[in-house]
């Protein structure tokens, strides 16, 4: 993409765009749509997905998940490799989890492998097997079947990691000891308790040790999720000389702690979401290229684990379900800060494709590409509510929010997913 709109005619066959032209094409033998002045571009990608099958398909399963990155306009989404059972840290889980998903995929599915202690033996195999990505975590990832690496496993893996020439996305908080974690232990409904007990300092510290390995191992390093704008100026001048890369993703941009109600655990995700002044840093970053790409981080958990009843910060899963409006979110917050719509399409399109590899084939409409498209109405709002959600728990902090940018229909290698608002039984996804 040149980054300008204009009318345009595009011609698809075989899953490819085979003609793209500013005036009418030979309609001969085509099937002919016509949307008028609504936007078309490149089907969105979300690098940053747990989809939880198998194990825990009750949580999110291959077809829910699909449905709902289809209705939102995505046409690629990477999984994590932890809340599935058993997790994807050795090739044969992996095997498992890419069969699991066979016959479901409304949309194309790429996978990332997992670095936890002692499986260094299947970094190469899991490369082999055609994974996107490896990633760890700094601290307690929630499932015990994935633990933590330490300092001196990743010094272990990253060399290996670095022949393969895949990124290690990490989750970066390191839960030093602080005063602060007393106060949440006492009062577990309060959000400001919550927040100060994964302070800044958490990611300021790993991200720290990070960009060290980085320049020590060579390894390609991908921090996932940033939070904390503390460390932007750092990771702007290690980016010049390392293989360094970031994501952030949609609640630290669109929501501020000073926002968030006590008793409200829909808004519980770790690192949390901080305040508006920082958050504000945040797309600054983006802005400026120091944060490459938004990805959902999308993770859902039945409502008995989210603690909605009680309230409890401490008691309730930590993760925010939002893949299917990953594009009105971002366009909403840009929209009302004032930024062009040609500045945001990378940042949730092109720089995720060129991330994991795909950029040859996807996330530009040009002749040769893949036709992975989505027809959407910038102008238009929608008030989110449970009815038009398609994911499997219709639990979001954005439940009631009015959000601009509707998504009107998604086409993944040619063929319609989603139709004038309607998902489509038409599982034509790949792996990738």
């Amino acid at each position: 993409m040149d980054g300008k709109f204009s009318p345009a005619y595009i011609k698809v066959s075989d899953g490819k765009i085979v003609q793209l032209s500013d005036s009418p094409l030979d309609p001969i033998g085509c099937i002919i749509h016509d949307f008028e002045d609504n936007v078309i571009m490149p089907a969105l990608c979300d690098p940053h997905v747990h989809i939880n099958e198998p194990g825990r398909t009750e949580w999110e399963g291959f077809e829910t998940a699909t449905a709902a990155a289809a209705a939102g306009g995505i046409g690629t989404i990477i999984d994590m490799p932890l809340n599935s059972s058993p997790v994807s840290t050795t090739v044969e889980n992996l095997k498992l989890k890419k069969a699991a998903s066979v016959g479901k995929l409304r949309v194309n599915v790429g996978f990332y492998g997992g670095i936890v202690p002692g499986n260094q033996d299947e970094i190469l195999g899991l490369a082999a097997e055609g994974i996107r990505g490896y990633k760890a975590f700094l601290t307690h990832s929630g499932i015990d079947e994935f633990p933590n690496v330490t300092m001196e496993d990743l010094k272990i893996a990253m060399p290996l990691i670095a022949q393969t020439g895949l990124p290690l996305l990490v989750h970066c908080e390191l839960d030093s000891h602080h005063d602060d974690i007393q106060p949440f232990e006492l009062n577990p409904f309060s959000y400001s308790h919550y927040l100060a007990s994964r302070p800044k300092s958490w990611e300021d510290e790993a991200i720290k040790m990070m960009i060290d390995l980085c320049r020590s191992t060579g390894c390609r390093v991908h921090i996932v999720h940033l939070s904390s704008a503390n460390m932007l100026k750092e990771i702007e001048e290690a980016r010049k000389s390392l293989p360094l890369t970031v994501e952030t993703a949609p609640h630290y941009l669109y929501f501020s702690a000073e926002q968030i109600q006590d008793n409200s655990p829909a808004f519980k995700c770790a690192p949390p979401i901080r305040e508006e002044a920082n958050n504000m840093l945040l797309w600054e970053a983006l802005g400026c290229g120091v944060i490459d790409f938004i990805g959902t981080d999308h993770s859902p958990a039945p409502p008995d684990i989210k603690s909605l009843d009680t309230g409890n910060y401490k008691t309730a899963w930590g993760g925010i379900s939002c893949i299917q409006f990953f594009l009105p979110i971002v366009w909403t917050k840009a929209r009302a800060l004032d930024i062009p719509l040609e500045r945001v399409i990378p940042w949730i399109c092109e720089n995720a494709y060129i991330f994991l590899g795909l950029f040859a084939t996807k996330g530009k409409i040009e002749v040769g590409y893949d036709a992975d498209l989505v027809v959407w109405n910038p102008h238009k709002s929608q008030t989110i509510q449970e009815s038009n959600i398609h994911f499997r728990h219709k639990i979001t902090p954005y439940m009631g929010q009015e959000l601009f940018g509707v998504v009107l229909s998604t086409c993944v290698a040619g063929e319609w997913v989603y139709f004038n608002q309607t998902v489509k039984n038409n599982h034509v996804g790949k792996i990738v």
